[in-house]
């Protein structure tokens, strides 16, 4: 292989975690910046800013002609947001590697105040993520929660001209950009649990192509593929995509596998959560017995209607 061909995204956050797995695949055999190419590819949810990615369509406009440039061997590996990663990809592809995962907290950055709770009544809080909007919700019901879509830096200047007095994005997001200094405060993992698979790199690739799965296997992090295994499992069972408001993380220490799931009603009047914890070589089963005990919980007509 002459140049190995990473298929990212076009924007900053995107870019940087092309150029970290790029960094980490040189460190770890020794190659030259001259071996790889990023090439970018448009999506469409990076073009559609005018309505909410629930009503386009879903997770999968992150993704979509970046797998089809995959499949048609116009790049080697994709590089993904995992949280961004619909639960079912197209046959012939496979998540085979995960970057070690980053801060997984959302961070709020607030203009009229430093925390969520200190905002006055009725500020307005911009998010596009209908997790995060239903948890804004729960903890602050009078607060009017607006529509922000657009990349961090996009969203930062809605901010900054006083679209809402404040927001909330990933922690891990901010980082590595270098941003972590806009953080006005970070969420508490129990009150304000993250996306599944928020804050870790996927790296998805051509099933059966040895050459690139093995260069992918010195930088794997064995600990985060176990995690988001369960999380994306849990994902999975709950048929979860950007139209339900669900939240899984998982972490493992010691070989051993601690998982905290949340469904919750796009009003946050309304959830259900669940924990599990057992060996991290279970973690894919761990996460679809959690879906299968918090829809018990929940009844099956909890969905109905916001699915």
């Amino acid at each position: 292989m002459q140049t190995l061909k990473i298929g990212t995204r076009g924007s900053p956050l995107a870019l940087a975690q092309a150029h970290e797995t790029q960094a980490r695949l040189m460190a770890a055999h020794g190659m030259p910046a001259e071996a790889f190419e990023v090439v970018v590819i448009s999506t469409s949810g990076d073009r559609i800013q005018d309505r909410p990615l629930s009503e386009a369509g879903g997770k999968g406009l992150f993704t979509k002609e970046i797998e089809e440039a995959l499949l048609a061997g116009a790049i080697d590996i994709a590089v993904h947001s995992s949280k961004d990663m619909p639960t079912v990809l197209p046959g012939g592809l496979e998540l085979s590697a995960f970057l070690p995962r980053e801060d997984a907290r959302d961070a709020f950055i607030g203009k009229a105040a430093k925390r969520i709770i200190d905002l006055p009544q009725g500020a307005k809080v911009g998010s596009s993520s209908l997790r995060r909007q239903a948890l804004i919700r729960r903890m602050r019901p009078d607060l009017d929660v607006v529509m922000f879509r657009g990349n961090v830096q996009t969203r930062l200047r809605k901010l900054e001209e006083g679209v809402a007095e404040g927001t909330i994005l990933a922690h891990a997001g901010l980082k590595r950009l270098g941003l972590g200094h806009v953080v006005t405060d970070l969420m508490p993992l129990d009150a304000f649990p993250p996306a599944p698979g928020q804050g870790a790199i996927g790296i998805e690739t051509r099933i059966g192509d040895g050459v690139v799965e093995q260069m992918l296997t010195a930088i794997h992090d064995v600990p985060t593929g176990q995690a988001l295994a369960c999380e994306r499992a849990f994902l999975a069972a709950l048929d979860g995509s950007c139209r339900t408001p669900i939240a899984g993380y998982a972490t493992i220490a010691d070989g051993k596998l601690t998982f905290a799931g949340l469904i919750i009603s796009p009003d946050g009047t309304q959830s259900h959560e669940v924990k599990a914890e057992g060996p991290a070589q279970d973690a894919a089963r761990i996460g679809t017995d959690a879906a299968r005990t918090v829809r018990a919980k929940a009844g099956e007509n909890f969905f109905d209607g916001w699915v």
